[in-house]
């Protein structure tokens, strides 16, 4: 008989069955949240990593002219030279902007400039390099060349009329510049997702201040910064909330009525001191809190008011590997854009790591690129969840799921790159 007390679960109980798997998580999660209809119209270039509220229909073919692709000569394609070299009358110029408006004829061409209209009649371009200039009004043409060449057609990258961009789509920088092409100035876009947070925890202090005996900075309000900041999200930085019932109670309250997502750090587990969950259950709801995994099991989800709340666990890794693993996809499929599943690849672990079947865990992990072209990953050192460097120095999580046991040296695993 074992001689172990264990009056409550804890984040160090054995894998029990009331507690939820990852994938099952994730699912509740997804099917919980709607995303936002709310639509705003803003100027192009402030729509960079917004999401599209409307399709984009082109209302102009690009390029809207054929034109050449090259600076050179535009002639008639049966004017190419078949065996020998041939000179050809030079009757005119075409430049950008500025078409050749007469006609080119057999035994005539045009000195044409990348981007000009191509003139009536010619339907080929040769590169200024290929050809002798013999005078201002000849030029000499060898052989090598092929009817239509360095030609680019009107609507030939988009047509009038096609859809280029859904409804949902992230824009990008390349995005901007197609829709300028459109001669769009403004558009549709969802509005960003808010996002409230804060920490909880008597011991920790901002950054700036003085340390007293047993109190730490707070480290995570910085990491959720970071991982907001790149989500293209409205951040509510609230900053760290007393281990005081009122003090959360009040600080819910504030979150919830400006915020879409309020996500809290610490203060989630079974502690004296820990009034997340007890508060939520009273003024919101708690939809689950414990979820077979490592590190991150005591993540609590739930709602408060018409937010969406997240508990991160108080370790600092495990504030980092829930939000990536429930949050991020949550704040995308909010925020209206489509979804996008984090890229996972296969690699040669090159170090034995212990595990258990029953949870899926996370390992943070340094991959590189071997010269046969495959992938290899390594630990970074110590896993223990309070170790922030890991992140750090980690490029990905080497992901073991739940029905998977111990990884020995040279065997597969799946790898999340973190970038």
């Amino acid at each position: 008989m074992s001689n172990r007390i264990e009056t409550a679960e804890n984040c160090d109980s054995e894998f029990e069955s009331d507690w939820i798997s990852v994938a099952s998580a994730k699912d509740h999660i997804n099917q919980s949240i709607a995303p936002l209809t709310d639509v705003i119209k803003l100027p192009l270039r402030d729509c960079l990593g917004q999401v599209l509220a409307q399709s984009i229909i082109s209302p102009i073919d690009v390029p809207g002219h054929t034109n050449s692709a090259m600076d050179g000569y535009a002639l008639k394609g049966e004017d190419l030279p078949q065996d020998s070299v041939k000179t050809l009358k030079i009757i005119g110029k075409a430049m950008a902007g500025l078409p050749f408006t007469g006609q080119c004829n057999t035994g005539e061409c045009i000195r044409i400039m990348t981007g000009a209209i191509m003139p009536d009649g010619a339907d080929s371009v040769v590169m200024q390099e290929q050809t002798e200039l013999l005078d201002e009004t000849r030029v000499k043409i060898g052989t090598g060349h092929r009817q239509g060449q360095n030609v680019r057609y009107a609507g030939e990258d988009i047509a009038a009329g096609e859809a280029i961009f859904k409804v949902g789509r992230r824009i990008t920088p390349a995005d901007l510049g197609v829709i300028a092409s459109f001669g769009f100035a403004e558009i549709s876009v969802f509005r960003k997702v808010r996002v409230a947070f804060f920490s909880t925890g008597d011991e920790l202090r901002s950054v700036g201040e003085n340390l007293s005996e047993g109190q730490i900075y707070d480290s995570n309000r910085y990491t959720l910064f970071g991982m907001l900041s790149q989500l293209d999200v409205e951040i509510l930085d609230m900053g760290v909330v007393q281990d005081d019932p009122d003090a959360v109670r009040a600080a819910f309250e504030q979150a919830s009525g400006m915020a879409d997502v309020v996500i809290t750090s610490g203060g989630v587990s079974v502690g004296e001191a820990d009034y997340i969950k007890p508060t939520l259950r009273a003024m919101g709801s708690i939809n689950f809190w414990k979820i077979a995994m490592k590190p991150g099991r005591p993540l609590t989800y739930g709602q408060l008011g018409k937010a969406h709340f997240f508990g991160l666990p108080g370790n600092p890794v495990a504030v980092m590997v829930t939000f990536l693993q429930f949050v991020k996809p949550a704040l995308q499929r909010l925020s209206g854009s489509e979804q996008v599943k984090s890229l996972r690849l296969n690699a040669v672990c090159l170090d034995n790591i212990c595990k258990r079947p029953g949870r899926t865990e996370y390992q943070r992990g340094v991959y590189k690129q071997l010269d046969n072209g495959s992938l290899a990953v390594e630990l970074t050192g110590r896993q223990g969840s309070g170790i922030l460097s890991s992140m750090s120095e980690a490029n990905c999580l080497i992901v073991l799921n739940d029905d998977q046991g111990g990884v020995n040296s040279g065997d597969n695993v799946l790898i999340e790159p973190l970038n």
